[in-house]
């Protein structure tokens, strides 16, 4: 993976989305996001806002991540903000907005390597707006949790690895290896 044209999308790390069954992802997430800092590559971090009205509330009626204590990024990630290259704010599941599609755009990025929370919501919404829109997405599997639980992160990475190709879903481990160079020089 070369550093110039691979961005980490960090998807909605955030205090209304961590749980007993996401907050373990905490540690590998910002080690991810010390691996991209140390090489120079692009990081970006989105956050959600359930907007009253949404389709989240008139068809599901979940009403959460609507107050800014829930939508505040998890302290782990606070001391980055200022470092990143974006901070996309998103009424949506996916971090493709019109802000999001036109920075990963303008900025001429390729790979697309995703970690976050909700697996089986925003990152792999995103992960398959990235696929298609013609990025390669990647999938870091231990850096994704499901506030639902093991059985719907399961069945997201399930559904991914058979519509963006199981190689598309890596381990922290590969992803921060090929970052650095140090697993060859593309992915």
């Amino acid at each position: 993976m070369d550093p110039r044209s691979t961005a980490l999308l960090v998807i909605d790390v955030q205090h209304g989305f961590v749980n007993r069954h996401s907050r373990s992802i905490l540690p590998t997430v910002v080690r991810l996001v010390q691996g991209w800092r140390a090489v120079g590559a692009p990081v970006v971090l989105s956050r959600f806002h359930n907007e009253p009205g949404s389709p989240y509330e008139t068809i599901t009626g979940w009403t959460r991540l609507r107050t800014p204590e829930e939508q505040e990024l998890v302290a782990d990630l606070t001391p980055y903000v200022d470092e990143v290259t974006a901070v996309i704010d998103k009424a949506q599941s996916s971090i493709f907005t019109s802000e999001g599609a036109q920075l990963i755009r303008d900025a001429g990025w390729s790979n697309l390597v995703l970690c976050g929370i909700d697996t089986d919501a925003c990152v792999y919404d995103s992960a398959m707006a990235a696929y298609h829109h013609g990025y390669r997405p990647w999938i870091v599997t231990d850096a994704c949790a499901s506030t639902g639980g093991v059985p719907y992160h399961d069945a997201a990475l399930l559904l991914a690895s058979r519509n963006i190709g199981p190689a598309q879903l890596i381990t922290s481990e590969i992803a921060l290896s090929r970052i650095s160079g140090t697993h060859g020089a593309h992915a």
